[in-house]
């Protein structure tokens, strides 16, 4: 006798397979880890935060008063 299996699961079981290798391929294309964004963004951002402190204040430059 052979097993007995519920095709409505099965069919769940088979389209979370594919959608789940679809995932790690595009992952391989074009994605980065959630660290790797995160890291990204600091790194941005203290970038910005040093350039930000050193900038010259414009202050009255170019007013004729």
């Amino acid at each position: 006798m052979s097993n007995v299996i519920n095709l409505r699961q099965a069919r769940k079981s088979a389209a979370r397979n594919s959608a789940r290798r679809q995932g790690d391929e595009n992952a391989a294309k074009f994605g980065r880890s959630k660290a790797q964004r995160q890291a990204e963004d600091q790194a941005v951002a203290r970038a910005r935060a040093h350039l930000d402190a050193h900038q010259v204040d414009g202050g009255d430059r170019g007013a004729d008063d």
